[in-house]
C-alpha cells in the first residue's frame, strides 16, 4: 500500500501497519462510523416497530371477523365459547405487541437518538467536533517523525544513486584497461571518477545512517504520542460498544413476551375456556332448546266464544298453513346462552367469501346436490325481503310474537296480512309475528 503524508510528500507507505504515515485515517474514520451506526439501529428498531404494529393491527382485524362468523355460525354452547376464547387471546396479545412498539420507539429509539446528539457534534464547516479532534491529535503526533522519515528517505535514495555511480565508474575504469587507444589523461580522469564516486558513497551512507539514526531517537517519542490519542479513540468507542449492549439489551426485554405475566396468563386462561368446553353440556342444552326438550302447546278441546273467534283470525291460520317454528318460548332457567335460529343457508352467505366450495371436505359446503336438506332452514317466501325500523317498543304478547326496541332494525318476510301483522325475523335469527303500524321500512 502507497500513501502520503502533508509534511512528507514523497514518502512512500510499505506496510498496513498502524505506525505507517496516514495509516492512522482508519482509526478516524471509525468516529463517523459510529454516528452511522447510531442512525442504522434506530432504523433498525423502527422498523421493528412497524412490524409489531402491522401484527397487532392484523391480530385484531382477524379477532373482529371471526367473532361475527362464529357468532352468525351454527355453533352453540361451550364450544362456541372455547372457540371465541382464541379471538380474546389474539385481542389481547395484539395490546401487547402495541405496547411492545411503544417500547421500542418511545424509549430505545429515543434513547439513541439522544445518545447519538449528546456523543457527536456537528462542525459548521462539516463533519463532527470528535473526528476533527482525532485527527488533529494523529497528525500532531506523527508529524515531527514524518518529517525524520521524509529526511531517511531522501538520504536514502543518495546513498543508493552514490553506489550506482560508484559501480558505473569502477566500470568505465576496467573496460578502459582493455581499450590501447585510449591515452594516460583519459585513464587517469576515469580513475579519479572512480576515486570521487567511492567518496560520495561514503559520504551519503553517513548521512543516510545518521539520518536513520536521528528516526529511531524520536520514534519512542512518537510512539508514545500516536499511543495517547489512539487510546482517546479507543475509550470514545469503548462508550459507543457499551451503550449499543446496553441498548441492545433492553430491546431484546421489551420483545420477549414470554417474561411478561400478563402474556402467560393469556394462554392460561385460553387452555382453561378450551377445556371448560362439555360436549354433554352442549347436547343437553341443544335438546333443551331445539330438540324433544321443548315446551309445546298440545291441541286441547276449546268451547267457541266470541273472544276465541276473533283470536282465531288470520294470523292463526296463517300461522298453521305456514308451518313457521316459533322461537320466542322461555324454557327454564337453563337457557342462559341467546338462542340462535340463523340458517345454514345464511352462514354459507356469511363465509361465502372465506371458504371455497372447492375443497371435498369443506363442512360449510351446501347438500343440496345430494339431496338432503336441512332441518333448520327457513321456508322460503316469494315475499322480497325488506329492512325496516322499530318506530316504538312492542313486547310480545304470546310465544308466536317478536320483541323489540325503538329503533331496532329487523327484516320483514312476508307483507301484512288482514289483520294487521307481519312475519319477520330479528337479526339473532328469531322469527315472529309483530304490528304492521310499530315499523316503517328503511329508506
Amino acid at each position: 500500500m502507497s500513501g502520503s503524508y502533508d509534511d512528507s510528500v514523497g514518502v512512500e507507505v510499505s506496510s498496513d501497519s498502524f505506525w505507517e504515515v496516514g495509516n492512522y485515517k482508519r482509526t478516524v474514520k471509525r468516529i463517523d462510523d459510529g454516528y452511522r451506526l447510531c442512525s442504522d439501529l434506530m432504523n433498525c428498531i423502527h422498523e421493528r416497530a412497524r412490524i409489531e404494529k402491522g401484527y397487532a393491527q392484523q391480530l385484531t382485524e382477524w379477532a373482529k371477523r371471526w367473532k361475527q362468523l362464529v357468532e352468525k355460525g351454527p355453533q352453540y354452547g361451550t364450544v362456541e365459547k372455547a372457540w371465541h376464547a382464541f379471538m380474546s387471546e389474539a385481542e389481547k396479545v395484539s395490546e401487547l405487541h402495541l405496547e411492545v412498539k411503544g417500547a421500542l420507539m418511545n424509549e430505545d429509539f429515543e434513547k439513541i437518538k439522544n445518545w447519538q446528539k449528546d456523543s457527536f457534534h456537528k462542525q459548521m464547516i462539516g463533519g463532527f467536533k470528535e473526528t476533527k479532534e482525532a485527527e488533529d491529535g494523529f497528525r500532531k503526533a506523527q508529524k515531527p517523525w514524518a518529517k525524520k522519515l521524509k529526511e531517511v528517505e531522501a538520504a536514502k535514495k543518495a546513498y543508493h544513486a552514490a553506489c550506482k555511480e560508484e559501480k558505473l565508474a569502477i566500470s568505465r575504469e576496467t573496460n578502459s584497461k582493455a581499450d590501447p587507444a585510449l591515452n594516460p589523461e583519459q585513464l587517469k580522469k576515469l580513475q579519479d571518477k572512480v576515486d570521487k564516486s567511492k567518496q560520495d558513497v561514503l559520504k551519503t551512507k553517513e548521512k543516510y545512517e545518521k539520518s536513520l539514526k536521528d528516526l529511531d531517537n524520536t520514534t519512542p517519542q512518537y510512539m508514545e504520542n500516536m499511543e495517547q490519542v489512539f487510546e482517546q479513540c479507543q475509550q470514545f468507542e469503548e462508550k459507543r460498544l457499551r451503550f449499543f449492549r446496553e441498548v441492545l439489551l433492553e430491546v431484546q426485554k421489551h420483545l420477549d413476551l414470554s417474561t411478561v405475566a400478563s402474556y402467560k396468563n393469556i394462554y392460561r386462561d385460553l387452555e382453561q375456556n378450551i377445556k371448560v368446553a362439555d360436549a354433554v353440556e352442549d347436547l343437553r342444552w341443544f335438546r333443551a332448546n331445539h330438540g324433544p326438550g321443548m315446551s309445546m302447546n298440545w291441541p286441547q278441546f276449546e268451547d267457541w266464544s266470541a273472544d276465541l273467534n276473533r283470536t282465531l283470525s288470520r294470523r292463526e291460520k296463517k300461522k298453521a298453513a305456514d308451518g313457521v317454528t316459533l322461537t320466542g318460548i322461555n324454557q327454564t332457567g337453563d337457557q342462559v346462552s341467546q338462542q340462535k335460529n340463523s340458517s345454514v343457508s345464511s352462514y354459507e352467505k356469511s363465509y361465502g367469501a372465506e371458504w371455497s366450495d372447492e375443497e371435498t371436505n369443506n363442512p360449510f359446503s351446501s347438500n343440496d346436490a345430494q339431496g338432503e336438506t336441512n332441518p333448520f332452514d327457513e321456508e322460503t317466501s316469494p315475499t322480497t325481503e325488506v329492512r325496516v325500523r322499530a318506530l316504538y317498543d312492542y313486547e310480545g304478547q304470546e310465544h308466536d310474537e317478536l320483541s323489540f326496541k325503538t329503533g331496532e332494525e329487523l327484516t320483514k318476510v312476508e307483507d301484512e296480512d288482514e289483520q294487521g301483522w307481519c312475519k319477520g325475523r330479528l337479526d339473532n335469527g328469531q322469527v315472529g309475528l309483530y304490528p304492521a303500524n310499530y315499523v316503517e321500512p328503511i329508506q
